[in-house]
């Protein structure tokens, strides 16, 4: 019932930027939290971006804190990453996943619904 799909991934060179987006569909008239997670090749799926249901409590992960930027229009039911001044080591699949809750979320066992992810890759 609950969908989230994301898009704006794609292949970009360092130092370049991308604006990934996720719409929420099933959630409509709930309040929840949404984070953005990366997984890298072998490596774990890490929060790099939370956001609380009104959008003024946000975290980021160290790796990406001055150079991404999360942000949600609650009335087009849609979460943003800004994502500037990408690096290689931004390589990875991002997902967004959200939890019926006000609270901002920062890991991944929080989170009840996940969107498929996709691809950045970022080239040298």
């Amino acid at each position: 019932q609950v969908q989230l799909v994301e898009s704006g991934g794609g292949l970009v060179q360092a130092g370049g930027s991308l604006r990934l987006s996720c719409a929420a569909s099933g959630l409509t008239g709930s309040r929840y939290a949404m984070g953005w997670f990366r997984q890298a090749r072998g490596k774990e799926r890490d929060c790099v971006a939370a956001i609380n249901w009104s959008g003024r409590s946000t975290s980021y992960a160290d790796s990406v804190k001055g150079r991404f930027t999360i942000s949600r229009d609650n009335a087009k039911n849609t979460v943003y990453l800004q994502m500037n001044s990408l690096k290689p080591e931004d390589t990875a699949v991002y997902t967004c996943a959200a939890k019926s809750t006000i609270f901002l979320k920062t890991t991944t066992s929080e989170y009840d619904y996940w969107g498929q992810g996709t691809q950045v890759t970022v080239s040298s």
